[in-house]
């Protein structure tokens, strides 16, 4: 249908038939990149090789006043229930994976003394191998993506990327693996994300914002060996509901309503007044969501609430079920989980990152998430529970995830590759994937070196641990052992 004249006029008026680029026509807007850019992203990463060489990120060297492991456990724990840190101290005695997934402050202490570009980007904080897994999508798919973002804070890129690396050595020295393997494994998760970088610098910027659809990303990683065990692990994580959960820690009472069982020490029912204290905050909850979540929430009531120890570096935060019902009877669950300052915050100066800004724990956690993931849980919010800060998620979203301490030696460099993959994606959200993957280049070199500091950090890894089983043999620190 032709316009009618008057629209024209209209929208001639307000651009301006001028020659020339259309940034000089149209003004920036905030939160808008400059177009045409002044300066190429790619030549900016290429030109810091001549101030961070690649091969420097090799390097580790443990910097006098270090704390010791049995030190940073107990720096750790302050501020958690008391009660339960024997049990987070005997999960991280348990093996050096362990260790290395409940110690991420002690090894962002270290990284902090390791050589940086000064890029940054929404960071995860915790990208072991460990956190990455399976989660169900609004649609009631599977996408695979990283998961978990207690410590995430803008910083830099290559402390994710050592840490990951760092647990492919260490997981696949648990399971057996040679030392052959288990670095193989490390470069190539460096060779999958430098990979992976250079092509989201090469995508439009929608493309790259959500490439790697779960049904591309184990050709895209090459990691075909894998196929059979994420096929087992999505076949268990489909029936991992809240109803499922419910249904074997629930009883059902006279009026057909449900409340929890208790099943110490993991879950127990908490008395009347601080169950209400835990729902009265879902109000707040509520205001963080998109309105549109809102009628879906409004046909449920709650029920009951529960305490619920949770993770290996979470243990001994407060973390609650909030079980309910439908219109029909049908359960579901929420978790209402602490948010703690993230343990990295302290160490950013160090790196020449600031130390954020944080208006409220949960809320740095759930924007942290939802920065990084192609797909985040429709039910993300915050809240403040007693004055301390919460984040509120779906509880058994279907989530199912890999333990690669119990992968295959020729499934670990498949894994590897794939997370690498995984971690380039979502730095990519809030970094140039240009600016990074110029830095990074075309050769293996920081594959190479990336690899390097996982082994040596891999043997710091295990040095820690064992100073850590010998205080608890030695009494020196309580640990409950095998829960």
């Amino acid at each position: 249908m032709a316009e009618s004249k008057a629209i024209v006029r209209q929208r001639q008026a307000r651009v301006p038939a001028q020659d020339g680029p259309v940034s000089t026509r149209i003004p920036r807007v905030q939160g808008f990149a400059q177009w045409p850019s002044d300066e190429s992203p790619k030549r900016r990463g290429k030109a810091l090789r001549e101030q961070i060489a690649r091969s420097a990120h090799a390097a580790l060297t443990v910097a006098p006043g270090r704390p010791d492991a049995v030190t940073a456990v107990q720096e750790s724990s302050a501020g958690r229930i008391a009660g339960l840190t024997p049990l987070r101290v005997g999960r991280m005695a348990a093996n050096p994976f362990a260790f290395l997934r409940g110690s991420a402050g002690l090894m962002a202490y270290d990284l902090a003394r390791t050589p940086v570009t000064g890029i940054g980007t929404q960071i995860c904080g915790d990208a072991h191998a460990g956190n990455f897994g399976l989660y169900g999508d609004a649609r009631g798919g599977l996408v695979i993506d990283l998961n978990d973002f207690d410590e995430t804070v803008v910083g830099p890129w290559e402390w994710d990327l050592k840490r990951l690396t760092t647990s492919l050595v260490v997981a696949g020295r648990v399971a057996g693996a040679d030392e052959a393997t288990c670095r193989e494994a490390a470069a190539d998760a460096a060779g999958a994300y430098r990979r992976t970088m250079r092509l989201m610098a090469k995508l439009p910027a929608l493309e790259a914002w959500h490439a790697i659809a779960d049904e591309e990303l184990v050709s895209h990683s090459d990691a075909h060996d894998l196929l059979g065990t994420l096929e087992r692990v999505a076949q268990k994580a489909r029936r991992n509901t809240s109803g499922r959960f419910a249904a074997k820690s629930t009883e059902t009472l006279e009026d057909g309503s449900l409340r929890f069982v208790d099943a110490e020490p993991v879950l127990r029912r908490v008395p009347d007044a601080e169950a209400m204290v835990v729902a009265a905050a879902l109000e707040e909850y509520v205001s963080t969501l998109s309105e549109d979540r809102l009628p879906l929430l409004a046909r449920h009531a709650i029920q009951d609430v529960a305490f619920r120890v949770v993770g290996t570096g979470s243990v001994g935060t407060r973390s609650y079920v909030v079980l309910m019902q439908d219109h029909r009877g049908e359960p579901f669950v929420l978790q209402v989980k602490e948010a703690r300052p993230s343990a990295l915050a302290p160490h950013l100066p160090v790196a020449g990152f600031k130390v954020p800004d944080v208006e409220h724990e949960g809320r740095r956690v759930v924007l942290g998430q939802k920065r990084m993931q192609v797909v985040s849980d429709i039910l993300l919010g915050w809240t403040t529970v007693d004055g301390l800060p919460f984040q509120v998620r779906q509880f058994r979203n279907r989530k199912g995830s890999v333990d690669p301490a119990e992968l295959a030696a020729d499934q670990l460099d498949d894994y590897g590759r794939m997370t690498g993959a995984l971690l380039a994606r979502a730095h990519a959200h809030c970094a140039d994937p240009r600016l990074i993957s110029g830095y990074c280049g075309k050769t293996e070199e920081l594959d190479e070196a990336m690899a390097d500091f996982a082994v040596a950090y891999a043997d710091r890894t295990e040095a820690d641990h064992a100073e850590l089983q010998g205080a608890v043999r030695e009494g020196r620190i309580e640990a409950e052992l095998g829960v």
